[in-house]
C-alpha cells in the first residue's frame, strides 16, 4: 500500500484545517450546495475524507456520509466524526454499483493517480449516481502559479510539468509540507470521459475580484456504460 504523506502531520493538520473557518471554506461549501442534490438519508462516500471536515456539509444536504483516507493519523481524528475505514483510494474496498454519490473534495493534488481515483468512483456510484470533484484550480493555482497579487495570477511553463512539488506559493499552509501533485486541466476533465462519466456541471470559484482558485465538477454515471 502506498505511504500516507499525512501521517507524520496529521494532528497538525487536524488544528489547522479545523480552525478554517474563513471566505475559501464557505466557498468550497457553496460548491457543495451546488453540486451535490438533496440526499434524504442516503449514504455518501467520501474519497480522502482527511479529519472528516467536510462530513458536516454533506450531512446538511441530507447525506449520511462515510470517509476513506490511506492516512490512518488522519482517520485517527476523521472516526470521530463519521464512519471510516483505511483504504487506497485507487483500490476502494466498496462494491460496484452500491452509492448514489461519491465526492473527492481538495484531494487530488495528494494523489499520484488521479485518474485512477475517477475511475474507482465511476466504479462504486450506481447508474445514474453522481461523483463531485471539488479541487484547487488546475490552471491558477499550484507551484508554477505565482499568486502574490490575487488580482493578476501569473502562471509559468511548469503548468506542464505532472510530478510532485515540493515548492510552494506559500509557506503557511500543507503545500511547503507534503507536496502538490500537478494535472493539468485537460488531463483532469479527459479522465471523467475515461472513466465513463457524464460531466452534468462545472464551477469555478474565487476571492471577490479575484482570479479563481477553486475548479469543480459534477459526473453522473451513465447507464449504459455502467452495464458495458
Amino acid at each position: 500500500m502506498p505511504v500516507a504523506a499525512y501521517d507524520e502531520i496529521a494532528d497538525w493538520y487536524a488544528d489547522w484545517v479545523g480552525g478554517l473557518h474563513n471566505s475559501y471554506s464557505e466557498r468550497v461549501a457553496d460548491v457543495l450546495r451546488r453540486l451535490i442534490p438533496p440526499g434524504d438519508g442516503r449514504t455518501s462516500l467520501d474519497i480522502g475524507c482527511g479529519t472528516g471536515a467536510r462530513a458536516g456539509v454533506l450531512r446538511d444536504l441530507g447525506w449520511q456520509p462515510v470517509g476513506v483516507d490511506l492516512s490512518t493519523g488522519q482517520l485517527r481524528h476523521a472516526r470521530r466524526i463519521l464512519p471510516v475505514a483505511a483504504a487506497d483510494a485507487t483500490a476502494l474496498p466498496i462494491a460496484t454499483g452500491s452509492v448514489d454519490l461519491a465526492v473527492s473534495i481538495l484531494t487530488h493534488t495528494d494523489l499520484p493517480d488521479y485518474p485512477g481515483v475517477i475511475a474507482e468512483a465511476a466504479r462504486v456510484v450506481r447508474p445514474g449516481g453522481r461523483f463531485v470533484h471539488v479541487g484547487i484550480h488546475p490552471c491558477f493555482t499550484g507551484a508554477f502559479a505565482d499568486r502574490s497579487d490575487p488580482a493578476r495570477i501569473v502562471v509559468d511553463s511548469g503548468y506542464h510539468r505532472r510530478e510532485r512539488r515540493w515548492d510552494s506559493f506559500t509557506t503557511q499552509g500543507v503545500r511547503n509540507r507534503v507536496g502538490a501533485w500537478h494535472l493539468p486541466l485537460a488531463d483532469l476533465l479527459n479522465a471523467f470521459q475515461a472513466a465513463g462519466l457524464e460531466i452534468v456541471d462545472t464551477v469555478e470559484s474565487g476571492p471577490e475580484a479575484g482570479v479563481p482558485d477553486v475548479f469543480a465538477v459534477a459526473a453522473v454515471s451513465s447507464p449504459r456504460q455502467s452495464a458495458a
